[in-house]
């Protein structure tokens, strides 16, 4: 059953489901309805996050399964107290005009289990902007955020969304150049099919490539000429991508995650899908000058994280790698390749515009997801959590 095939006016119920049935409901939706998942709502990613507290949930009409969560419940310093997360989910019918059929269960689920708050982040999105957009948005020195540019398009659907979360009382976050506590709100996609009068056609790799900027066309070509070789590694490449991810984080200054956090990560979601994760590696002679971590549900595919070398930059190993990751991600039938998040800035002076313009160049669209949301559930314990939150950022 499809989630907008439930019973009209049946009041749903919610409670703790088996891996496998999650697992299932998610295959289901894919196979049957198109819907895919974001990552995070699979059950390996409880496993993935071992810092949290994972508990598989299921919306039920009646008996049947009609929508599903992966809850993250995160304990408070010193109190058997929680807070409940949904990262990019949960993965029900957005589209509905009674989102309290479904919210009202979730919260009282949690609140029993001594979650304080949720925090969820609807996989729903409300504006996109092509990437000609953005690049003149960039050469424009009267832009300086991609709120500033009239969308391509505006979701009726991501805007019934964010009334309705308003008049139930849940809390937007408020996010700082685009990314928020958790997950960014700008993400940056490579459509894979085109759809003309509701019929979706793949596209092709020639189609994918003509698409992308001439700067992207020629480094690519350009990895070809200069011998970089691209391969897909196993989990004993993870030691490799992680020596070359912590030289990544140490030139780009940001904080770099164990090895660990990558074998428990590769493990978790291989056993769970043998084709959800795949390490990608690009080769110039004997040097590692990039690799790449990609993951994949449904029609969904991600680029997760990346690493690349200082030396031999001139050989374009980063181009050769995500041009490996987008093709494995057609070959798969997949519909989207996403290279998640983005800043909203679109000044030429902002450090984080180079990014956006490496992304820009595959020819994709940015879309702005509805952004993570908030409900208290025993408002002293939330508002002492929110302004400790506050004060660590």
């Amino acid at each position: 059953m499809s989630p907008a095939d439930r019973t009209p006016g049946r009041r749903l119920a919610v409670r703790p489901i088996a891996a496998a049935e999650h697992l299932a409901f998610l295959d289901r939706q894919w196979h049957e309805h198109g819907r895919s998942a974001s990552f995070l709502q699979t059950p390996a990613w409880g496993t993935v996050k071992s810092e949290w507290r994972a508990e598989s949930l299921g919306f039920l009409d009646g008996e049947e399964i009609v929508g599903a969560g992966l809850v993250l419940y995160r304990q408070v310093p010193r109190l058997k107290r929680y807070l409940a997360y949904l990262p990019e989910g949960p993965s029900i019918d957005w589209d509905g005009d009674d989102l309290a059929a479904w919210l009202a269960p979730l919260a009282e689920h949690v609140k029993q289990q001594g979650a304080f708050g949720i925090r969820m982040g609807p996989p729903v999105i409300t504006r996109r902007w092509s990437a000609a957009q953005v690049k003149e948005g960039i050469a424009s020195a009267d832009t300086r955020r991609l709120t500033d540019l009239t969308p391509q398009e505006r979701s009726v659907a991501g805007a019934r969304v964010v009334s309705q979360l308003q008049e139930l009382g849940w809390r937007p976050q408020a996010v700082a150049g685009g990314f928020a506590a958790g997950q960014p709100q700008y993400n940056f996609w490579v459509p894979l099919t085109t759809e003309v009068d509701g019929v979706r056609t793949p596209r092709t790799e020639a189609d994918v490539l003509a698409g992308m900027n001439q700067l992207w066309r020629r480094n690519i070509r350009k990895a070809d000429k200069s011998g970089v070789v691209t391969s897909v590694g196993t989990a004993a490449d993870l030691e490799a991508f992680h020596a070359l991810y912590v030289h990544t984080a140490e030139r780009d200054h940001f904080t770099p995650r164990p090895l660990s956090y990558f074998q428990t990560m590769y493990a978790a979601l291989s056993a769970e899908d043998p084709d959800r994760i795949t390490l990608h590696l690009a080769h110039h002679e004997d040097d590692l000058v990039a690799a790449t971590i990609a993951i994949r549900v449904g029609g969904h595919a991600w680029y997760s994280y990346g690493a690349s070398s200082t030396e031999k930059r001139e050989v374009r190993g980063s181009n050769a790698v995500q041009w490996a990751m987008i093709r494995q991600a057609l070959a798969a039938g997949a519909e989207v390749y996403d290279l998640r998040g983005i800043t909203d800035t679109l000044d030429a002076d902002d450090p984080h515009v180079g990014l956006i313009q490496f992304k820009v160049g595959t020819g994709g669209v940015a879309v702005e997801y509805a952004g993570e949301w908030d409900l208290p559930l025993r408002p002293l314990l939330y508002t002492a959590f929110d302004l400790y939150m506050k004060r660590r950022s």
